[in-house]
């Protein structure tokens, strides 16, 4: 819980799978055009963020082939490939893009089995590093439900040596019990940030079994998070209200990795700045405010 959270420095690294990455990773998501479809609206700055992420230090890339769909991928693909030694780009299955943009369910064998091999197309792999298992029973937040068909055809795919490791995404601690049943799980990837904590006891609890917790929209994703408190704790170390709450979630537990996007070289240095900010006592104390 948040009383664990400390004004002590954290870790720079931590363990996804059998790697160590840097805790500061990139999403791709915002590479893809609006509403995460469709072409990026510059495709030569997409290819451009990119390469000055990996450049700047970050090894640990989240992506999907639904991105788009086909699109950031493909871009990774273009931007990094032959890929330097180090880069772990994690992917994600479960859901198919509609004509019409929407997020549909997409948990077959067959479904998963295409989808593993369209990443493995469009990135340039041979086998993928990671890959999360999305599940849709709620669209935009976990729902109860068994995952056990798909999860274990995705262990299938792993017995293949299509895929070296395995998480989970949008998740109950139900659901992450039942999973652990039927494979390893190496990550969580679930919706956390300073203003949404409904995770924070499976946070802790993963922490304790070394299992990295990785949120999507940590500045809040479609609606950027707004704070008084978050302001004037910003304003006070001269930074920006986002990298106070990038390094909030670094000081938050140590298994967190953060994975913001972004289509630009200039927030993509904000965001890379985070970890050299340290939030004291007070700091901290204010947030929980």
């Amino acid at each position: 819980m948040t009383d664990l959270i400390t004004a002590d420095a954290p870790k720079a690294e931590y363990i996804l799978g059998d790697k160590s990455v840097n805790r500061m990773g990139y999403g791709a998501m915002q590479l893809a055009g609006p509403g995460v479809f469709g072409p990026p609206r510059d495709n030569d700055a997409a290819i451009a963020v990119l390469r000055a992420a990996v450049e700047r230090g970050v090894n640990h890339i989240d992506t999907s082939d639904f991105y788009g769909p086909h699109v950031t991928n493909k871009l990774i693909k273009e931007a990094l490939h032959p890929y330097p030694e180090g880069l772990v780009i994690v992917t994600k299955i479960g859901a198919r893009r509609g004509d019409d943009g929407s997020w549909n369910p997409a948990f077959s064998p067959a479904d998963l089995t295409a989808a593993v091999h369209d990443n493995l197309r469009n990135l340039g792999l041979d086998v993928l590093e990671v890959v999360n298992l999305r599940l849709m029973f709620g669209v935009h937040g976990p729902a109860e439900g068994s995952l056990e068909g798909p999860l274990t055809a995705l262990a299938e795919l792993k017995a293949q040596r299509l895929v070296r490791h395995i998480g989970l995404s949008n998740v109950t601690p139900t659901q992450i019990a039942e999973g652990r049943r039927i494979c390893e799980i190496v990550c969580v990837q679930n919706h956390y940030n300073l203003a949404n904590r409904t995770d924070d006891a499976m946070i802790d609890a993963l922490a304790a079994e070394a299992v990295a917790y990785v949120p999507y929209f940590p500045l809040g994703g479609f609606s950027p998070l707004q704070s008084a408190a978050l302001s004037a704790v910003a304003a006070r170390l001269e930074a920006s209200p986002m990298q106070v709450a990038l390094a909030w979630l670094l000081q938050r537990a140590p298994n967190i990795l953060l994975i913001p996007g972004t289509s630009t070289l200039d927030h993509l240095a904000e965001n890379l700045a985070a970890p050299e900010l340290r939030l004291s006592h007070e700091d901290l104390a204010e947030l929980e405010g």
